[in-house]
């Protein structure tokens, strides 16, 4: 029996586009397969991908730095300069997402300007977010959220911003200092 070259050609067309099919049908089954039996496993979680929980390393450390955190914002907040001086090291760093990089000197400037304006500005930390590590031989690194708030003369309070913050607080002699302060991630609320 003889069979034409196009004759050929057509059988083994045939033949290929049936096995692309089966090996598409069978590549589909397998991934279904592996979908089911993954998704009745046993849960895979593990302590890296499950959300942060906070504990402190040094419950008396925490309590340190969260006494020294509320204390340096009441003086913010009743704009008392020579209390807030008190917590700054004269080789402060501050750097802001917004406003740059900043020393003790401007600082302390950008306080005083604050302070005799008629607007009042009031910190709030969002206290779940308080976390406090040590660092070696140096001191502790503080990190949180807040919120500050502002009246306008004869106005409400409205909610002014947000952001995230870096503090970092140095012990020498017993006596503990905020060297750098690194706040981001703000959230303007008002213009």
């Amino acid at each position: 029996m003889f069979v034409s070259n196009e004759k050929k050609l057509l059988i083994k067309k045939i033949i290929l586009t049936d096995m692309k099919a089966f090996i598409k049908t069978i590549t589909f089954f397998s991934l279904a397969i592996g979908s089911l039996i993954s998704a009745c496993s046993p849960s895979t979680t593990t302590e890296s991908n499950l959300p942060h929980k906070y504990s402190p390393v040094s419950q008396e450390l925490y309590d340190t730095i969260a006494h020294l955190d509320s204390s340096f914002f009441e003086a913010f907040n009743t704009r008392n300069l020579e209390k807030l001086k008190t917590f700054l090291s004269e080789e402060l760093e501050f750097y802001h997402d917004l406003g740059g990089v900043t020393n003790y000197d401007q600082n302390i400037e950008a306080f005083k300007k604050t302070f005799e304006s008629e607007r009042r500005v009031r910190r709030e930390l969002v206290e779940t977010t308080l976390e406090v590590y040590p660092i070696k031989d140096y001191g502790a690194v503080e990190t949180g959220s807040h919120r500050f708030y502002a009246t306008e003369k004869g106005q409400e309070e409205k909610l002014s911003s947000e952001a995230k913050f870096v503090q970092v607080w140095q012990k020498i002699n017993g006596a503990w200092k905020i060297t750098r302060i690194i706040s981001y991630g703000h959230q303007e609320h008002l213009k």
